[in-house]
């Protein structure tokens, strides 16, 4: 069932076109940090009646949510939130490493110099607060807040951006929030991610890519002992 503190937060109510895209927006981030929790039944009567909107533009936020792989529809039981899963983390992880590597390659190539001074105030104000985020999940910023997020902007490939921005990063989010244990490591990334940017600013695409694999091969690597250690205490 929906909580109904998500659904406090209402859309634009303008044109049935932003109705839909407001709808969206709203869904991705309830769906993202957990407030819509996983295996929670989407009640399109619900959401209908809360949004005042017509069944066309809900039924289109729908499909763009389902598209982005954050909702699956069960025949007979309807739309529901995906479940979050330990292997399609792993899975997750194992299609980052590949193109984010070539992500960071080829920002490498791409990237500008105001992009560039963007990341360096980006990683300054993280080193700032690095100690509020320590033993928590250090990647819950959002959009152009988040690093690896901005050096996938600036590959200016707009098939790898679409990938990954469009399909993956969502699911990447939502288990961020909902999973930090498994992101428990912000100093040494926050360390990895400057690295990678010394790499991408000295325009060594080869190093970049290399440093870009390997900090996201450490991350799911994390990952996989934390799945092993679990299994071993259910056991």
């Amino acid at each position: 069932m929906m909580k109904s503190s998500t659904l406090s937060r209402q859309p634009s109510t303008e044109k049935e076109s932003t109705k839909s895209e407001n709808l969206t927006e709203y869904l991705i981030e309830a769906i993202v940090e957990g407030q819509l929790a996983p295996g929670c039944k989407i009640s399109e009567p619900e959401l209908a009646k809360q949004f005042q909107v017509s069944r066309g533009p809900l039924r289109e936020a729908l499909m763009r949510v389902e598209g982005l792989g954050l909702i699956e529809r069960i025949p007979h039981i309807g739309a529901r939130v995906i479940q979050l899963s330990p292997i399609k983390l792993v899975e997750l992880y194992a299609v980052r490493e590949a193109l984010e590597g070539m992500a960071a390659r080829l920002a490498a190539r791409n990237i500008t110099e105001i992009e560039l001074a963007g990341l360096e105030s980006l990683l300054s104000t993280h080193s700032t607060h690095i100690d509020q985020v320590e033993g928590a999940s250090y990647f819950h910023q959002q959009g152009d807040f988040d690093f690896h997020y901005r050096i996938i902007q600036a590959s200016r490939n707009q098939q790898l951006i679409g990938l990954l921005c469009d399909e993956l990063y969502h699911l990447l989010r939502m288990y961020r929030y909902q999973s930090p244990r498994s992101h428990s490591r912000p100093v040494e990334a926050l360390e990895e991610h400057k690295f990678i940017l010394r790499a991408i600013r000295q325009r060594d695409e080869e190093l970049a890519e290399m440093l870009m694999r390997r900090h996201i091969s450490r991350s799911r690597q994390l990952i996989e002992q934390q799945i092993m250690l679990d299994a071993q205490q259910q056991g």
